[in-house]
């Protein structure tokens, strides 16, 4: 097993449930955004790159 590292992290906004202006947004749209921001993050790293992601969610 190689090693694990941690080389960026991002996060979505946060909104009013049922009634903010994320409430229309599909979640793994959401996701898709944020896993372009975290590798835009690390300078010289290419998509194709990375291994692995781990994605969690605070509110289902």
């Amino acid at each position: 097993m190689r090693e694990a590292v941690i080389v960026s992290a991002a996060r979505t906004a946060v909104g009013k449930a049922y009634k903010g202006t994320l409430r229309s947004t599909r979640p793994d749209d959401m996701a898709a955004v944020v896993m372009d921001e975290a590798i835009k993050r690390v300078l010289g790293l290419r998509p194709e790159e990375v291994d692995d992601i781990i994605l969690g969610c605070a509110m289902p």
